[in-house]
């Protein structure tokens, strides 16, 4: 058994990681911090910690009582989840066919594919914006049709890169399994619900966490497309509450605050699923 042989080298190496968390960490626990303060405290000594009588849910009871915080993220989480959602089955079925199916056209739809993740959102806005119009999603009175706009923005968005990284994992799988599933008399869509499905679970559910952040995250497509407040998601209220709070920094802190923490839950809750979707993927594909 080879003993681990300690490097000079591993030092610098750990010094920076450890300066860097602590550069990304250190806003973070800042914000939370200012946010259980009064702005006045703010302004004298940010650095403060919030105990006795610095410590205050004022910031918070104030965004509640003069926001839908409720409504905000109602609507983020249907945007979000139903993004998702769809996104893991329309691009793990496609991925099943770039991966296993030899048709004409496959090399020129993979280079597609790859050409669709280097445009971003604000290169396809107009034709979007034309394509909703026609079709009386945008500026609409209602709001699940507002919604509706937003997610089928987000869905196409996500598709390119979903596809990618689902069809490298499903190459490594072995086509043994389907051929067994085939003989025992499965048809193309059992066999991808009973055996591609179960056995790619790792590369979902780090497609569908990427894909709910990248949708929970996302200003653009909402201040352009959810015109109604009723119809606003937790970014774009932020967004809003920063417009309006100007210099008050304790509900700036207090917003931020509750946008940020539910995406950092998911992520330290799935983190391990994210990493050993993409990292499986890419080592065997």
């Amino acid at each position: 058994m080879k003993e681990n042989k300690f490097k000079i080298s591993n030092i610098f190496i750990y010094a920076f990681l450890v300066i860097w968390a602590l550069t990304t960490i250190f806003p973070l626990i800042w914000s939370l911090l200012n946010s259980f303060k009064d702005k006045k405290e703010i302004y004298n000594n940010s650095f403060s910690l919030p105990f006795g009588k610095l410590f205050s849910f004022k910031n918070y009871t104030k965004i509640f009582e003069n926001y839908d915080i409720v409504s905000a993220y109602r609507n983020s989480l249907i945007i979000s989840v139903t993004v998702s959602v769809v996104v893991i089955i329309f691009a793990g079925m496609a991925a099943y066919i770039m991966a296993r199916y030899k048709f004409f056209g496959k090399g020129i739809l993979s280079a597609l594919l790859y050409a669709g993740m280097m445009f971003p959102i604000y290169s396809t806005i107009i034709p979007d914006f034309t394509m909703l119009q026609t079709w009386g999603l945008w500026d609409s009175t209602s709001v699940p049709l507002s919604l509706l706009s937003v997610i089928l923005i987000q869905i196409a968005g996500n598709m390119s890169f979903a596809i990618i990284v689902l069809t490298s994992y499903m190459k490594s799988l072995p086509v043994e399994l389907e051929e067994a599933a085939y003989m025992e008399g499965c048809n193309i869509f059992q066999i991808f619900f009973k055996v591609i499905l179960p056995l790619s679970r790792p590369s979902f559910i780090t497609v569908g966490i990427f894909s709910f952040l990248w949708s929970y995250n996302d200003l653009f497509t909402q201040m352009f497309f959810l015109r109604n407040d009723k119809t606003y998601g937790i970014t774009y209220l932020l967004n809003n509450i920063a417009s309006k709070e100007g210099i008050n920094y304790g509900a700036l802190f207090a917003s931020v605050t509750l946008v940020v923490g539910p995406v950092l839950l998911v992520y330290i809750l799935l983190q391990k699923h994210i990493i050993k979707g993409m990292t499986v993927g890419a080592v065997k594909g």
